[in-house]
């Protein structure tokens, strides 16, 4: 991605300004990042680290994903932006682009 900036894994939530920060790093889908696939999964995961996925692919196939900064998936999809606000331990979910985000608590064994 050719991005020098510094990257963390987790950063204070909640957000000021109730945006993303900058140098806020996830796990991403190379699939959502090649534009292949939409980002249809974004995770907020009780440690306070970012995922985003396109919910049919596996993210656990090697090479599937990146860390990178979520601005790059956002960058793609748009309306990852306004999920700032989703509190760890939740994940959004939709059905497509363009559809709304349905948020539900998860339980992810880290």
């Amino acid at each position: 991605m050719g991005d020098s900036r510094e990257m963390f894994r987790s950063l204070r939530w909640p957000f000021e300004d109730g945006t993303f920060p900058a140098d806020l790093g996830a796990v991403v889908q190379r699939t959502i990042l090649d534009g292949t696939l939409p980002a249809l999964v974004v995770g907020h995961s009780p440690d306070g680290s970012w995922y985003v996925g396109d919910g049919v692919s596996d993210p656990n196939a090697p090479g599937a994903v990146v860390a990178t900064h979520i601005w790059h998936a956002i960058e793609r999809n748009g309306s990852i932006a306004a999920l700032a606000w989703l509190a760890p331990g939740h994940e959004a979910r939709r059905e497509g682009p363009g559809d709304p985000w349905r948020v539900e608590r998860v339980d992810l064994e880290l």
